[in-house]
């Protein structure tokens, strides 16, 4: 695979992987005994929180595109817990798929001066961080971005649903610079009970 490919492939996986999970799941303060974070000081975390906090098996299912011609299919593990005084949660990622091995972690976050979403990812396969804005638009949770990569620019959006109680599935759609949107990768996520 091409380098350009390399890098937009391990971009978008990780980038599809963290719409995945529904149910709370207690914190790390919280098992170890000590006292739980601070209760979110926004709504917006509140609903954040219930969508994403717990431990989800996934799988991949890659679309047929130039960055993958054959398609492809993949699975892994996403966890997710609240982050210090509630206001983040930071959501660490591992899969393994046709198209490219990827472990991440990404910190989400209420942006009250934006009124949006927030969200930092960094990955295995690339320098730096990613940083795209999000919005609940109805049930579901969109956010965009804008990458550069090996002197290619793309515009991202990851649409994320709940489809029936333990079940999220989250869309990736990539559009590189100059034409049109099309489906990369589509994650179906099952809560552990």
């Amino acid at each position: 695979m091409q380098t350009k490919q390399r890098i937009a492939v391990a971009v978008i996986s990780a980038l599809a992987i963290f719409g995945i999970s529904a149910r709370v799941a207690p914190s790390r303060a919280a098992v170890s005994g000590q006292e739980k974070p601070a209760a979110a000081k926004h709504p917006e975390m509140d609903r954040l929180q219930a969508l994403y906090l717990g431990t989800w098996d996934y799988t991949e299912t890659y679309a047929k595109s130039p960055v993958s011609p054959q398609g492809g299919t993949g699975s892994g593990l996403y966890t997710s817990e609240v982050g210090p005084g509630g206001f983040s949660i930071v959501n660490h990622f591992r899969s393994k798929s046709s198209i490219a091995d990827a472990e991440g972690l990404l910190v989400m976050t209420w942006d009250p001066k934006e009124s949006a979403y927030k969200c930092y990812v960094f990955g295995s396969e690339f320098p730096a961080s990613i940083v795209e804005t999000g919005q609940f638009e109805g049930d579901l949770l969109v956010y965009r971005a804008e990458i550069s990569a090996e002197g290619m620019k793309f515009k991202l959006r990851n649409v994320t649903r709940v489809v029936s109680p333990g079940k999220i599935v989250s869309e990736e759609y990539i559009a590189p610079e100059g034409s049109p949107e099309m489906l990369l990768v589509t994650v179906d996520a099952t809560r552990r009970k």
